[in-house]
Parts: C-alpha cells; structure tokens; sequence
C-alpha cells in the first residue's frame, strides 16, 4: 500500500514539475449560455471548440446549472465555438486566433420554434465528463437512448459491468449505492436491474460514477455511488417523453416516460413506468458430493416459470419564493407482485454400498408483492453576497415493504419423513432523515459542512407451517420461526475543502459517523446491542493539460453497513436440502480505496484507469455441509479479508462523422480469504469484463448498432461462476423528426439460452448449481416527445443522499 501511495504521488509530482518548467500557451473560452426570451441561464448545454475545416471538437463539455462553461485549448489555432441544446437552435460562433482569455459574456440561444432552417453538427456532444471525483455519462449525447432502456445504457459506463443474473456491478463489486437525482429512492432499493431494463433510457439525462465520493456523501458503498439524474428543461411551458416498448420471448410489455412543466415560480416534473416478464419454464440442476465417514451424492433436477410486474411514479416539485429562497419536494412510489411455478426431483445415494439414501418430488408455488414510497421536502437560502453560499434543511421519508410465501409439497417420497410445509416472510424497512448543509465559497476555495441523522428500522416476521395429515391444516412451527427487530441510528458531520486553482482542482474532506444498533428477537427473547465510530478521509486531485487531457488522483475510505437482506434470520427452506439465512450479528465493513485516472478528450475520448481497494472483515456468504442433518447451509460472516487490484479503460473513436467505435472494460486481480468453519479457506484470480458497440447513421434518421460484450467468471471465498458472452443487432428510425422514433433489436440470435454455473466447496463437500435463462429475444420500442425544452425545473444544489447501507455479496468483491 504504501509503496502503491509513493509511486502514486511520485507520480504526480513529476507531472507538476515538468509542468511548471515547460508551459505551454493555452487558450480559455468562457461564457454563459442564456434563453434569449426569459434571459434565464441554460445548464447542460453541449459547448465544443471544433476544428472550422475538419468539424471535429478539439474540447468540449456541459455548462454547469448556472449556465456557465470554460473550455481550454492550445493557443494560436482557429476554432468554432459551438452551443448545441435539444429544442434550441444550434449556435456556431467563430473565434479569433490568440492566447489567453476570450470572455464571450452571454450568449443568447434561440428556440427551435423560431427555425428557419436547420444546421447538422456531427461529433459535437460529449458522451464522456471527467471532474474530480466522478466520471458523467451524458445519456441524452448518445443517439442510442431514443431506443435502449436505462439497463441496456449502463453496459456503456465506464466502470459498470453486469454478471450472468443481470445484477450490476460497479469496479466488479455489488456493494455501491444507487441515488435518483442526488437521493435515495425506495424505486431501486430491492431490484434495481428490473426496473431499469423497464426505464427508457430517453426518460434520463445522464448517469453519474462517483468512484471517489467527497466528504458530503455518507461512507456508505464500498465501490462508491451510481447517480442517475432525471432533471429535464422547461420554461413557462412542457415537455414529456413517452416510450413504449414489447420483448419476447420472457419479456412482455413496458412504458414509460417523464413530463415536466413549469409556470413562473412553480415547477413540477414527473417520471413513471410499468414493466413485466412472463418467462417460460427453463431448467436447473444441483449436484453436491460429499466426503467423510459416510460420503454420498445428491442430484437434483427441476424446472421453474415466473411471472413478474412492477410500476413505479416518480414526482419532483419546486417554488421559487424569490431570487434566495427555494422550497423544493419529491414524493416516489413503486409496488410490484410475482409468482412462480417450481418442479424438482432429488436423488441421493450413498457412495461406499451405491444405495439409495432419499428420493422425492417437489412442487413449490410462490408469490411474492411488495410496495416502497419516499417523501422529502428540503429548503435552500442562498445569500447575496455570492450565489453559491447556500445553506439547505432537508428531510426525507422512506419505506419498502415485501411479501414472499411458498407453499411445498412433497411426493414420491423415499426415507423422507418430513410433511409438506409452507414458509412466509415479511420485511420492511422504514428510514427517517435530519439534514443541514452549508457551502461558503471564498474566492477559488468552497467550504463545506453539514450534520446528518439517519433513523432506521428494519422489521421481519418469519413462520414456518407444516401439514398435520390428520386435520389437513397447516400449523405453525414456533421453533423454526421468528420476529425481528433491528434498530440502527447513524449520527454524522462532515467539513469539506474545494479549491480550483489555475488547472489543478483539489477536494479534501472527512466525516465522522456515529451508528448505535439495537436489535431484538422478539420470539426468542435475545437482543445485540453495538456502537461505532468511524472517521472517514477523502482526497481527489485533478490536473488538467493543455492537449486535452487530465490526470485524477484519489483516495478515501468506505463503509459498507449490513441491510435487511444480509441481517434477516429468516431461513429459505424452499429447497430443503440448501438453505439460506441472514446474519442479525453482522459488523459493518471498512475499506480502502486507492485510485488513479488518466482521460483524453480530444476527437478520441479515452479514459484508463489502476486502482486498489482493500478490507480485512468484508461480509461474504459462507457454505457449510452438516453430515448429520444432510444439508447445506448459507450464511453471511465477517470474515472476509479483500486485496484487489484492478485496471479499467474507456474509448469512444468517431471513426467516420457518421460511424463511430465505443470499446469499455474492466480488468481486475483479486484475492480473497477468510476461515471457513475452522478452515482458512483462499481464492485469488483475474476476473473482468469488456463491452463494445459499433454504431452507423444513415441520413436520414436511420441509424444501425452492433454490440458485443464478455464477462469472466466471478470469484467467491469457495468457489466461482462461470463466463459468458453476448451479442445484440439494434436498429432506428426518426419517422417524425425530434418527435417519434421507432427501434428494434434482437440480442443473441444464435443461442437460444444463457447457462450459469457455480460451483462451491469446502472441507467435506463439493456442490455445482446449473440454471438457465432465455438469451435470445427480440424488441421493439416506440419513443414520442413533445412540448418544448427550455430552462431548469429548480432543484435544491444540496440533497439528501443515504449512501450508507450494503447490498448483498456473494464474495468479497462480487
């Protein structure tokens, strides 16, 4: 580690002296991009300097929410200034050759409405915004979100992978955060990928990797945080965007879309969508042998069909009092329902005489619904001195609830005693949250602060029923059940430091986070009662050069906190030969993390990245055999200790003006260990992913993509998962121009199924599971906008963001 910080910061002292004994005249552009009727500030603009012979931009980047933007180049060459926004005129602008500082003051841009004939700019949008301590996908720059969902634009990020259940992966790890508009939302608390492969991703902006979040963010996400934004444009107007869209095989229809409206002071905007799968039957298979005085060998084979649905409406409000005062509200909710049909026939026999042990037929019936909301409302005074000293008071409601049974019945049945059961857990989690921040801005540096208070309240009920043969009901088994209480109060404050200095932007920062747990079982009466404090450093350094380019430096420490999936004691007995459980005793998990960026935005947008992340009690799922009772079980411990090291790149190479080559992956090297019943138990290999997509336009409005991406195989404490690959042909048509595009794909045209294979061991077993999925499908999707874009529906510049809870993992850096 210290050796990896040496080289780091040697490393960037190097580049700092060279610097300063060889400049090199450099050129800035500033300005501040206006409505020309309202004269209200336009954030989001697309801004480039462009070659005036070859079209293509030498910089380029997105003015900030105040509508201002600087962009740097060499000095002594002539360039085009170009504006480029949805629903406004395209403005070019020719720039006299010098160095220094051209100040363009306020530049006035045009609705659409008032076209008199068009102007095509190729190659113009930056997809790809590096700052200091996140890297910005700008969703609405990519000709592709007219046809994809927001599941599908993910596989484009950087840093984000999916493994072979479609869970999103961020730098490999399953433990990150994800905020919607710079705040938690009860919408992707659960199932995350499910709502996305609904979302349109026309319904986003952009998507936001904070892979070193600064001191304002909780500490919560060991990998950092996924932000997507939503904010759409308006003034005195509306606009929307409505996609419909249908799948098949194992898919079925899904819409959605956004509206916004604003009218003086009041503004609102809304986001919705409805999204479902019917899969057909597909197979799966489980073998485990074991080993020991009497070894034996279990095989399992079964079928399973599964009906999901999901809806969700998202709204946003906000009131501008008067030029320092804005009241701003968000209220989410989403509720979702599934059922499913299980078959499973089990054989096992003993190895030493080949006889049989145990024999029978499953059926299982489940279903499944649950509902989550979220309200906030939060006020901001700015102050008149400087329209960046702000304060903000914030609160923040929010509430998941789920529902799952399963009724199982047992037949044909062989040496197996026990009766038909059913098994029903309920879970919910409720979250209060107190919030003050303030910002003081002095000259180039911006001070920060704030105090925070999270009050959570995680609930489970579990019963456990078996069939009396005699009565016919089902009567409840008290010692396989159980209620649960978990309280856990996270107290925190935080002091930031900004400073941007000529072309060097540092952000160093610490929170200090108090969380006081209390937990109850209720049936059994037991209680854990645990403190913790935690400091938590954060540091990013970035330095820009006149070619274009930037060198990022960071370094913080991340807390990743147990959640109602890795605590719940409730026992899956839906398959009675592997169960699974929750751990109510799990500590949290501190990591390390080390990072180094280099990024080139010129014609060729290049990103790569190295970066080390360690922990020494890190939350795995552990697998042990019981030769007594025949079973496996699983459970989460802290007892993992992490080192991984990894590399990860980014290209966007506009080949031609209309073709262009996008080429994102990651590479990492990982070592885990931790003890295993009493066995130290190790694993350790390279594990990554890659993503590439190769994109046509025709004019006019056609446009044609081909994609192809690989994952490896993922690593856990006692095992791994295997690789795959895929592939997908997409195709789009503006049939009425800015207004109705159609879309359709077909992904993985040649391989029918997806098949994912795990295998696991330990000291006296060893098990494989087989399942299957459909890969091959085909959709189709209709996006209609309408209305007007113009200037911000406000927002607060300060949100609530509860980054602070994990999600489960199934290794270390899974």
């Amino acid at each position: 580690m210290k050796k990896l910080l040496f080289t780091a910061v040697s490393c960037l002292l190097t580049t700092f002296i060279f610097a300063q004994n060889a400049p090199t005249p450099t050129l800035i552009v500033k300005g501040i991009a206006i409505d020309s009727l309202s004269q209200e500030p336009l954030g989001y603009v697309t801004v480039a300097l462009q070659d005036p012979k070859t079209k293509f931009p030498v910089r380029s980047n997105l003015t900030k929410d105040d509508g201002s933007f600087d962009l740097k180049a060499a000095a002594g060459k002539h360039y085009e200034l170009v504006l480029v926004f949805v629903g406004y005129n395209n403005q070019i602008i020719s720039l006299p050759k010098k160095n220094g500082v051209i100040d363009m003051g306020k530049i006035k841009m045009n609705s659409s409405t008032q076209r008199l004939h068009d102007v095509i700019i190729t190659a113009v949008k930056p997809v790809i915004n590096q700052e200091v301590d996140r890297i910005s996908y700008n969703v609405q720059a990519d000709p592709e979100a007219k046809a994809l969902t927001v599941f599908d634009m993910l596989r484009k990020v950087p840093l984000i992978s999916m493994d072979a259940d479609d869970n999103i992966k961020l730098k490999g790890n399953s433990n990150y955060k994800i905020l919607i508009n710079g705040k938690p939302s009860s919408l992707v608390a659960n199932s995350p990928s499910d709502v996305f492969k609904a979302m349109p991703a026309s319904s986003i902006q952009r998507i936001e990797i904070i892979t070193n979040p600064p001191a304002k963010y909780d500490a919560e996400g060991l990998a950092g945080i996924i932000n997507i934004i939503t904010a759409k444009k308006v003034d005195n107007g509306y606009n929307g965007n409505i996609n419909l869209g249908y799948r098949t095989p194992a898919g079925g229809v899904r819409g959605g879309g956004f509206f916004t409206v604003k009218q003086g002071k009041l503004g609102a905007s809304a986001y919705f969508g409805s999204g479902g799968s019917d899969v057909p039957a597909t197979i799966s298979r489980n073998e485990r042998i074991t080993a020991g005085v009497d070894p034996s060998d279990l095989s399992q084979n079964g079928s399973q069909s599964r009906k999901n649905r999901w809806n969700w409406l998202g709204t946003d409000l906000s009131y501008d009092i008067d030029s320092l005062h804005l009241i701003t509200a968000n209220l989410n909710y989403n509720f979702g329902h599934s059922s499913s049909m299980a078959t499973q026939s089990s054989f096992s026999r003993d190895l030493m005489n080949d006889s049989t042990l145990q024999a029978f037929d499953l059926n299982n019936v489940g279903r499944s619904h649950g509902d989550g909301g979220d309200v906030g409302i939060n006020y901001q005074l700015g102050f008149k001195r400087s329209k960046d000293q702000l304060l903000t008071l914030s609160y923040n409601f929010t509430v998941n609830n789920n529902y799952q049974y399963n009724k199982i019945n047992i037949d044909d049945r062989i040496n197996y005693p026990m009766a038909d059961y059913s098994q029903l857990n309920k879970w919910s989690r409720k979250e209060n949250t107190f919030q003050v921040d303030y910002v003081q801005p002095l000259h180039k540096l911006s001070i920060e602060g704030g105090l925070k208070a999270i009050l959570r309240n995680y609930t489970s009920e579990s019963d456990y029923d078996t069939l009396d043969v005699k009565t016919n009901q089902y009567q409840l088994s008290p010692e396989l059940s159980n209620d649960f209480n978990y309280k856990q109060d996270i107290l925190g404050a935080y002091n930031s430091y900004s400073l941007n200095a000529n072309n060097w932007s540092f952000k160093v920062g610490a929170r200090l986070e108090e969380t006081i747990v209390d937990a109850d079982f209720i049936s059994t009466s037991s209680v854990v009662d645990r403190n913790y404090l935690n400091v938590v450093p954060s540091i990013s350094i970035n330095r820009k050069f006149a070619d274009m380019s930037s060198l990022n430096f960071g370094f913080t420490q991340r807390i990743a906190r147990p959640d109602i999936s890795n605590l719940n004691p409730f026992v899956d007995r839906s398959n009675p030969d592997f169960i699974s459980t929750g751990n109510p005793s799990l500590r949290p998990v501190v990591s390390n993390n080390l990072q180094v960026n280099y990024n080139l935005f010129k014609k060729v947008i290049f990103n790569f990245g190295l970066n080390y992340m360690f922990d020494n009690n890190n939350i795995l799922q552990v697998s042990s055999y019981n030769p007594l009772t025949d079973v496996t079980s699983t459970v989460y411990e802290n007892i993992g200790k992490d080192r991984n090291v990894g590399a990860n790149f980014y290209l966007n190479y506009p080949i031609t003006p209309n073709l262009n080559f996008n080429l994102n992956g990651s590479l990492n090297y990982l070592f885990i260990q931790g003890m295993v019943d009493t066995t130290l138990t190790k694993n350790h290999g390279f594990q990554g992913n890659a993503f590439s997509n190769l994109s046509y336009r025709f004019n006019p409005g056609w446009r044609v993509s081909l994609n192809y991406g690989y994952t490896s195989r993922y690593l856990t404490l006692q095992g791994n998962s295997n690789s795959f690959s895929f592939y997908s042909f997409n195709m789009s048509k503006e049939i009425v121009k800015n207004k109705l595009t159609f879309s359709a794909g077909v992904n993985n045209p040649f391989t029918k199924f997806r098949n994912f294979v795990s295998e696991t061991s330990g000291d006296n077993f060893t098990q494989t599971n087989f399942s299957q999925s459909y890969f091959r499908n085909f959709n189709f999707t209709l996006n209609y906008r309408f209305g007007q874009l113009t200037s911000d529906v406000k927002k607060n510049k300060r949100n609530i963001d509860n980054d602070d809870v994990s999600k489960s993992s199934t290794s270390g850096n899974q």
